[in-house]
């Protein structure tokens, strides 16, 4: 039997804002915040987890105060995809919106995603649908 994947462990100074854009990000909500820890996990799933098997139920994000600002690359990052049906375009301009930034991590012009930075400077990427 293999582990579950339960959550990734996000550092930040400011907890309740990055959980928060992370949310809005995902369409997902903040279920636990504190002033050292805030968790978000997808809306559905808070709603059927006293249904699902611990298996089935998807990760989440924590986030943990730290006292020091991010200074390198992630040596981690997470990739993010929109549905097929859904305009990449207009994601990534969603997100920008909320703070994103693009960054240039040495992927070059001609990679079909997107490198993208949250608020507080951690790497993701946006997926084309043929990455999918």
């Amino acid at each position: 039997m293999g582990l579950r994947w339960y959550s990734n462990v996000i550092e930040t100074t400011d907890v309740s804002r990055l959980a928060r854009w992370w949310a809005e990000a995902l369409d997902w909500e903040v279920i636990f915040d504190t002033p050292d820890e805030a968790v978000a996990v997808p809306k559905w799933a808070r709603e059927l987890s006293s249904k699902l098997e611990f298996h089935q139920v998807p990760p989440g994000l924590v986030f943990v105060r730290v006292d020091h600002e991010k200074q390198t690359k992630n040596r981690i990052h997470m990739d993010f995809a929109p549905h097929t049906t859904d305009d990449r375009d207009a994601e990534i301009a969603r997100l920008e919106a909320l703070g994103a930034k693009r960054v240039d991590i040495g992927q070059g012009p001609d990679v079909s995603w997107t490198v993208l930075a949250d608020i507080d400077g951690n790497e993701f990427c946006v997926l084309s649908s043929r990455d999918q």
